[in-house]
């Protein structure tokens, strides 16, 4: 299953994530924000838009019609 990455070396820890995720999907851990569940994210992808820094990815599946 597929989550957002966090790039631990980008993270200041502000917190915007956590605040803007509407499904708890996320949360701070010793200052860095970290993902709890694959099952609470929806793909929404505000927590990658909100990040100041950059630090979070969403990664997807492409996947190409063979026809």
């Amino acid at each position: 299953m597929l989550i957002p990455q966090i790039d631990m070396e980008k993270c200041d820890g502000c917190g915007l994530c956590v605040g803007v995720c509407q499904n708890n999907g996320l949360e701070m851990r010793s200052e860095l924000a970290v993902f709890i569940g694959g099952d609470a994210c929806t793909w929404c992808g505000l927590c990658e838009a909100v990040c100041p820094q950059d630090a979070i990815s969403c990664p997807f599946d492409i996947i190409l019609d063979e026809s």
